[in-house]
């Protein structure tokens, strides 16, 4: 099993759908594919693939019960993956109330004591930034390879910057990039207005790391109807850099 991280500088830039698109057009070129939304103070997979939960989760079970030996968790099967998601176990308005030093500790649990079968690539959707979850999981666990979102705003690329050197620093192994709502087509003319200023150039992630796909605003790209074109290209860039 390939572990592959999504992972940005900031929150806001559309990493959860590229995770979830990656996902699915991996499992469309007949993969067997798990995707975790590691996310765990804000998890969204479920509520874009319509799951929700309404019982709020009293205990949290970390590393071994000592009375039932090993706690494991069954992902969700749907649109073709294995999900899991912190979103399964807490109500949807329910928080994440954890130390932010056990938040390490469950990311590990979400991986390892989860029944995932056999994988051939397991897609990690992370929290934005650069916080401890990211620093243990990219230390420890044996990434494969991490793709960096990016919006079209400065402020994007400067903190996916910042990621880059935590992921350097870690020797964990950059696929590329994905820049996502690179401008929006216009539906009368279909020409792509771009909606942002262009990136400073000092300041662009681009510099350094190379783009895999840009993916346009469209709403489309919200739903789990179809793999879009450009989700399919990422799928086939990914799996020839980890072949």
């Amino acid at each position: 099993m390939k572990l592959v991280a999504v992972a940005s500088g900031k929150g806001g830039v559309g990493k959860s759908t590229v995770s979830l698109g990656l996902a699915r057009a991996l499992a469309g070129r007949g993969r067997a594919v798990g995707l975790l939304d590691a996310d765990i103070y804000g998890p969204d997979i479920p509520v874009m693939l319509g799951l929700k939960q309404t019982r709020e989760l009293r205990r949290w079970e970390l590393g071994r019960d000592p009375r039932f030996g090993r706690v494991e968790l069954e992902p969700v099967d749907v649109v073709g993956i294995r999900v899991m998601s912190v979103g399964f176990l807490l109500a949807e308005p329910q928080m994440f109330a954890m130390p932010a030093m056990l938040a390490s500790v469950v990311g590990r649990q979400l991986i390892e004591d989860v029944r995932w079968g056999e994988l051939d690539y397991l897609v990690i959707d992370l929290p934005p930034g650069t916080a401890d979850l990211q620093q243990q999981l990219f230390e420890t666990m044996g990434i494969a390879g991490a793709i960096i979102v990016v919006g079209p705003q400065d402020a994007a690329h400067l903190d996916a910057r910042k990621l880059l050197a935590l992921l350097r620093d870690a020797n964990v192994p950059v696929l590329g990039a994905v820049e996502n709502m690179r401008g929006l087509t216009c539906p009368h003319c279909g020409e792509l207005i771009d909606v942002f200023p262009p990136v400073a150039d000092d300041r662009s992630l681009l510099r350094e790391v190379e783009l895999l796909v840009s993916v346009p605003m469209d709403p489309a790209f919200a739903t789990v109807e179809g793999i879009p074109p450009q989700f399919a290209d990422l799928a086939a860039r990914v799996e020839a850099r980890l072949a």
